[in-house]
């Protein structure tokens, strides 16, 4: 029991120091991304610093001493109208990313030359993947940058309003204020970045899919099962089925195939079954099984 728990702490401590290491250096890839390419083209994707950036043009107000000042009072409002828990969660962002874009400027201001690019697009497709990929390492181990993920959080609690939708809806509004004042490029230039920074995100949390689940409804399942241990060298599991509107009792098969192999495995089961009936979806991880154990490069 011994050895078994110091190997549970041991993992314990190293999973918490890197979710930590990743925590601070999406925060300073984030930093960087607002001092190299947000600032200097002013684009406003939203968020306080995207704030920041409308005012400093408006009011000449100094982008970061807003960012701040703001990111300190929507601390002490999650703490009065969200409780201690909530605040616990945004109170390491909220000072780390402020800081981490003053600490970036002057490391910006020495390369931002060299991407100085002729196309604007080449500009807003670096930003969008360099902002993606610094959310991505920020929100896989459930960390936040504070600022206005506080705004979204009040709108679940007092509005009722899911996070997704108060996201959209507070970096919407910032985006078409920064277009009324940057102009409507801008504005596209923006939603450009925010449509790459989601999809990265997505992969970054979720993972790249490189396989695909099948669920097989067949009158052929015996056909099938040979096919697919024949053929394709992976398991099945079978589920009992009853037809909605039929009642007809019948079975559902399930199983894994590489993305490689998904036109050929469908064409396969057509060939069997003209009419079999056939959902593919996208399967981010395969844990064991009888392909994963005699082939457990795959």
């Amino acid at each position: 029991m011994g050895k078994k728990d110091n190997k549970n702490d041991n993992k314990e401590i190293k999973d918490i120091v890197i979710s930590s290491l990743s925590f601070v250096f999406g925060t300073f890839c984030l930093a960087l991304c607002y001092n190299l390419f947000f600032v200097p083209k002013n684009l406003v994707v939203g968020g306080v610093s995207g704030l920041g950036i409308i005012v400093q043009n408006l009011f000449n107000i100094d982008s970061q001493v807003f960012i701040y000042i703001v990111n300190i009072g929507l601390l002490i409002i999650s703490y009065l109208f969200l409780g201690k828990d909530e605040t616990k969660r945004v109170v390491l962002g909220t000072f780390l990313y402020p800081l981490f874009i003053t600490f970036t400027q002057p490391i910006a201001s020495l390369i931002v030359d060299y991407f100085n690019f002729h196309e604007i697009l080449v500009t807003v497709c670096l930003a969008g993947l360099l902002y993606g990929f610094s959310n991505g390492l920020v929100y896989k181990y459930g960390y936040s940058t504070g600022g206005s993920d506080v705004i979204v959080k009040l709108f679940r609690k007092y509005f009722h309003i899911n996070e997704g939708k108060g996201v959209l809806i507070s970096n919407l509004f910032i985006i078409l204020v920064g277009g009324l004042v940057f102009g409507i490029d801008n504005a596209v230039y923006a939603i450009i970045i925010l449509v790459i920074e989601s999809i990265l995100v997505d992969k970054i949390m979720i993972g790249i899919s490189d396989s695909k689940k099948f669920m097989i409804y067949t009158k052929e399942p015996r056909k099938i099962k040979k096919m697919i241990e024949d053929e394709f060298y992976t398991g099945y599991t079978i589920f009992p089925t009853v037809g909605g509107y039929s009642h007809i009792r019948g079975v559902m098969i399930m199983c894994v195939i590489s993305n490689r192999d998904v036109n050929l495995f469908k064409e396969r089961i057509l060939d069997i079954d003209a009419h079999a009936f056939f959902v593919i979806s996208d399967c981010y991880e395969v844990q064991g099984g009888i392909k994963r154990s005699n082939l457990p490069f795959i």
